[in-house]
């Protein structure tokens, strides 16, 4: 993994998953108590398209936001992930079944792994 796959990753999934929760939580908008849920997605998505961003401009100081992006990232996935896995048997707010949900959280959570590592790798030099 490299810091290039990080950054378009981040670019990616910093669009990706906001739009996903608003259509996930579409019909829960209008209930307070479920915005804690759905706002924490654009804030992850906000922290990942600033880290790609500043990536851009200065790799150096880019590379330490980016990996403090992914690092969030890697928490909220984790737990998402693991209460995801244990209410299997209840109905998920998406369109989809709750298995469904599941996959694409763990395959999610494994891509933000992915990415902190490539955010944190050094890049060889070619002389």
């Amino acid at each position: 993994m490299t810091l290039n796959f990080s950054r378009r990753l981040a670019v990616v999934l910093g669009i990706l998953v906001p739009v996903a929760e608003t259509i996930r939580r579409w019909h829960q908008l209008g209930d307070l108590s479920i915005w804690p849920f759905w706002l924490d997605d654009f804030l992850l998505g906000g922290f990942l398209l600033y880290g790609a961003w500043l990536t851009n401009n200065e790799v150096k100081n880019g590379r330490r936001f980016l990996a403090a992006a992914w690092g969030f990232t890697c928490g909220m996935a984790y737990l998402s992930f693991f209460s995801q896995i244990t209410s299997l048997d209840q109905p998920d707010p998406a369109p989809i079944p709750s298995g469904w949900v599941a996959v694409i959280k763990g395959i999610g959570f494994v891509l933000a792994i992915l990415a902190l590592i490539g955010s944190l790798r050094e890049e060889k030099r070619h002389a």
